[in-house]
C-alpha cells in the first residue's frame, strides 16, 4: 500500500463502515472529511481529535501539538488538553526525548493547552520517533462548526498560504539538497514556516464571525481539503488556481522537487466556507492573518479547478506530495 493516509475509498471500506454507532451522546461521528468527533455533555460539547506525526523528523513535538489543536479549532472549539503517545526507536537517546518534550510543553503552553496524559515507550516497532496526540476541546452547541456544513453557493476562503507545513518540513529535512537552490536566507525563511502552522486563532475567530464549515488543510494539501469538505457536505466547487496564495519560496522548492504545492501538506491554512467572505477576510487581515477567496461551492457535485482558463477535475486525495519529495 502507498505511504500516507488511506485513500478515502479504502478508509470507508476497511474502517468507517465497520464502526458501530450506539451511544446517543455522540453527536458527530467519524466520516470522510470530518477530523473531529463530538460528545454532548449537556452544558458543553466535548470535541475530540487524534493525529500522528510520521512525515517529519525535526520539530515533531511542535507539530504534534499544532496538528491536533488545529483539528479542534476547525470545529470552532477551544482546545484545552492533550494526550500524547511518544514511541521512540531503540537508538534514541535521553537528550532526544528531552528535546521533544520541551517542544511539546512549550508549544502547548503557548496555546494555553495542558498535556493531561499519554504514554512514552522505547520500541523496535519504529525506526524513528512517532508521536500520536489526542486533543480535547470544548464549545457551546450553537458555535459548533463541522466540515460537512458547507452549502451550495458558499464562498471558499483560504487562510495564509498553500503548502506551509510541507515547505518547512522539506527545508529542514532536505536542507543539503535545497541549500544551493534557495540560498541561506530563503532556506531559513522556509524553515520558519514552522511558526505559522497553528490555525487556532483563525478557527476561533471564524466560528465567532459565523461560518458554514471549516477544514484545516493537512495531508493532500489545498485540493485535498477542498475535495474532502465538498464530499462531506454533498456539494461541488469551482476553485481558481490563480486565487490560491502560494509563497515564492514554496514555489521554488516544489518546482525543484517536481511536486505540486496544491497537494502538499499545509497545516497552518484553514479552508472556510461562508456566505459573507469580505467581512471575514477583512477581519482576519486586521489580525495579521492573510486570507483569500479561492472559489465557491456549487449545487452540482463536480469539483473543478480552473487553471489557465481550462477546467480540471479535482480528484480524491492520494499520498501527499511530501512523501514523493522525501523519497526522491
Amino acid at each position: 500500500m502507498e505511504i500516507g493516509k488511506l485513500s478515502n475509498e479504502v478508509l470507508k471500506e476497511l474502517v468507517l463502515d465497520k464502526i458501530l454507532s450506539t451511544r446517543p451522546e455522540v453527536v458527530l461521528r467519524p466520516g470522510i472529511g470530518e477530523d473531529c468527533s463530538v460528545v454532548d455533555l449537556k452544558d458543553k460539547l466535548c470535541v475530540l481529535s487524534s493525529d500522528p506525526i510520521t512525515g517529519a523528523v525535526n520539530h515533531i513535538g511542535r507539530l504534534a501539538v499544532h496538528v491536533s489543536c488545529n483539528d479542534i479549532a476547525s470545529s470552532g472549539a477551544e482546545p484545552l488538553g492533550l494526550l500524547v503517545t511518544l514511541l521512540a526507536p531503540p537508538d534514541a537517546e535521553k537528550k532526544d526525548i528531552e528535546k521533544i518534550m520541551e517542544q511539546l510543553c512549550h508549544t502547548a503552553n503557548m496555546l494555553n493547552v495542558d498535556i493531561i496524559g499519554g504514554h512514552t515507550e522505547i520500541t523496535d516497532a519504529v525506526n524513528r520517533f512517532v508521536i500520536c496526540s489526542t486533543c480535547i476541546g470544548k464549545v457551546a452547541a450553537e458555535k459548533l462548526v463541522t466540515s460537512s456544513g458547507a452549502t451550495a453557493d458558499s464562498f471558499l476562503v483560504l487562510t495564509k498560504y498553500a503548502g506551509l507545513e510541507g515547505t518547512s518540513i522539506l527545508a529542514h529535512d532536505l536542507e543539503d539538497k535545497l541549500s544551493d537552490v534557495l540560498g541561506h536566507e530563503l532556506l531559513e525563511r522556509a524553515k520558519g514556516f514552522i511558526n505559522e502552522v497553528s490555525v487556532v486563532k483563525e478557527g476561533l475567530m471564524a466560528a465567532n464571525y459565523g461560518v458554514d464549515a471549516m477544514h484545516d488543510v493537512t495531508e493532500g494539501g489545498v485540493l485535498g481539503a477542498v475535495w474532502e469538505m465538498c464530499e462531506a457536505s454533498g456539494v461541488g466547487a469551482v476553485i481558481y488556481k490563480d486565487s490560491i496564495p502560494i509563497d515564492d519560496v514554496t514555489l521554488k522548492i516544489c518546482n525543484h522537487l517536481k511536486i505540486n504545492p496544491l497537494k502538499l501538506i499545509s497545516s497552518g491554512s484553514m479552508l472556510i466556507a461562508c456566505r459573507k467572505p469580505d467581512g471575514l477576510v477583512a477581519l482576519l487581515k486586521e489580525h495579521g492573518i492573510n486570507a483569500s477567496v479561492i472559489g465557491k461551492t456549487t449545487r452540482e457535485k463536480k469539483k473543478i479547478l480552473i487553471e489557465d482558463g481550462k477546467a480540471k477535475a479535482i480528484t480524491p486525495p492520494t499520498a501527499d506530495e511530501l512523501y514523493k519529495a522525501i523519497g526522491s
